[in-house]
């Protein structure tokens, strides 16, 4: 259903792919999962880049099952967060792709480091479209 494509020509990837290509079905466009615990509140405490980061796993699993999908029919994800240190950035795309989630980060991917996201202390917000099966 998925196929990823690294064509020669361009730079060896951080395990994403450079191309993701859909055979056919439907696609779920998921909104942006925010590190927000069942009561709405951001979760850890400040500055905890962790805490967050696996609160959005735990949103987004939760989110793709709920539309039929897993991690591995994700085709598309965008990852932001909130620094401008690299180290920073490494380490939650470390945490993301370690996870039960990883496999949504083999295709197409995206991590931007951004000013602000949406919530008050909100660190880190994943992005994800899937191709339902």
């Amino acid at each position: 259903m998925l196929e990823k494509i690294n064509p020669p020509g361009v730079h060896e990837t951080a395990g994403y792919s450079h191309v993701t290509i859909t055979s056919e079905g439907r696609l779920a466009h998921l909104a942006g999962q925010c590190p927000l615990d069942l009561d709405g509140a951001v979760v850890g405490a400040p500055g905890d880049y962790d805490a967050q980061t696996d609160q959005v796993i735990a949103n987004c699993l939760a989110v793709l099952a709920a539309a039929g999908a897993s991690p591995g029919d994700v085709v598309r994800s965008i990852i932001y967060v909130v620094s401008p240190d690299s180290a920073v950035l490494a380490g939650v795309w470390d945490r993301l792709n370690a996870s039960a989630l990883g496999p949504a980060f083999t295709t197409a991917s995206t991590l931007l480091g951004v000013t602000a996201l949406g919530y008050r202390g909100q660190l880190i917000e994943v992005d994800l479209t899937a191709a339902l099966p």
